[in-house]
């Protein structure tokens, strides 16, 4: 009898630990201070509303089209809910590897009744696409570093006479060519029908070829802040957001360089190929995580504007160090003075192929 109780129990156990495991759910992003803004605003009240959800993070974003795609042709797809860029949804939605998401069903609408469709507005750029946030790509320099003349112009990331020092830029074409070209005498307007050409390409790569040898090529967007603390560049690229956390938060001697932000939107997306139960769970955890209020919340622990029109006014205060957050936000008029409008569709049709030069050109 004392055996057979035994090995009920173990039944029991092994059958609750299943059943525990089948509330696990992982949520893919890109770390730092931007995973943690999301676990304060969204992971932890959802965990707390919903006791039997066990939220795991994963911080491979960065990795997110590669992974799922090699995840969707094994029949394995482990992840439930993604955090990408625009143009990479618009890529997964484009393969089939992104669920579409209907805006009337699948997300709340606004406190006043105003439809999330509209709400969002034309921040939903693809079928498959639900944006939390309004973010910039940027620069950060040392203020130790610059002399009495601090950079105010993108080009001064090419001056390497006026500003000595290593660079950080990230690992990818994204933002370097076009920043490239522009600093190569190519009006924003004309970018893109630009590195519509073989020879547009070449001239933007040839732009940066100016200071390779000066760059540290980051892929991760922690990578800048802390090679902006420890001193081994001089300025560097990243999100404003981790930024943010570095000059408001950590207090190193660094300043934000806004000129020629590169506004782009991030968001999430649901894989195909889960069973019905996670694809209704993950659907579940979207409806809250892009509410009104959430939205809001996640822009008291860093400075990203929220993607609804009704999150906005809700913006306060930093939620630990009681400073205004509007000031620091990309789209705050003092900062958004010289910005430059990040084409999703064509970075979506284009970025294999741009990738892959980019990296031969990385490897001579």
């Amino acid at each position: 009898m004392k055996l057979k109780s035994i090995l009920i129990a173990a039944t029991a156990f092994a059958v609750g630990s299943t059943a525990a495991l089948a509330e696990d759910m992982t949520i893919v992003s890109w770390g730092g201070a931007y995973s943690s803004s999301q676990n304060n605003a969204y992971h932890k009240p959802y965990m707390a509303a919903n006791p039997g959800v066990n939220i795991i993070n994963d911080e491979s974003s960065a990795e997110a089209v590669a992974k799922l795609r090699a995840m969707n042709e094994a029949g394995n797809v482990t992840w439930d809910v993604v955090d990408v860029v625009a143009s990479d949804a618009i890529r997964l939605c484009d393969e089939g590897l992104a669920e579409e998401i209907d805006p009337a069903k699948d997300l709340a609408a606004a406190p006043d009744g105003t439809s999330a469709a509209d709400d969002f507005g034309d921040l939903l750029v693809s079928d498959c696409f639900i944006p939390q946030i309004v973010y910039s790509t940027t620069f950060g320099y040392r203020t130790d570093k610059v002399g009495d003349s601090p950079p105010s112009d993108i080009c001064a990331i090419f001056d390497t006479a006026k500003y000595p020092g290593k660079r950080a830029l990230e690992k990818r074409p994204i933002n370097n060519v076009e920043w490239a070209l522009i600093c190569d005498g190519v009006a924003k307007d004309d970018i893109y029908d630009v590195l519509e050409t073989p020879e547009g390409v070449d001239r933007a790569l040839a732009k940066l070829g100016t200071i390779k040898d000066d760059v540290v090529w980051w892929s991760s967007g922690s990578e800048t802040p802390q090679l902006l603390a420890d001193g081994e560049v001089v300025m560097g690229s990243t999100y404003n957001g981790r930024l943010f956390a570095l000059i408001e938060e950590d207090k190193q001697p660094v300043a934000m360089l806004w000129d020629a932000q590169v506004f782009d939107l991030d968001g999430w997306i649901i894989p195909t190929g889960l069973s019905p139960e996670r694809l209704a769970a993950a659907k579940k955890y979207i409806m809250f995580a892009t509410d009104t209020q959430r939205l809001a919340d996640q822009a008291k622990y860093i400075s990203y504007g929220p993607a609804r029109k009704s999150s906005a006014p809700l913006v306060g205060k930093h939620a630990e160090l009681g400073i205004d957050m509007a000031p620091h936000m990309p789209t705050d008029p003092n900062n958004a003075k010289n910005t430059f409008l990040y084409n999703y569709e064509w970075w979506a049709d284009n970025r294999d192929d741009l990738d892959a030069k980019f990296q031969a050109w990385l490897a001579k």
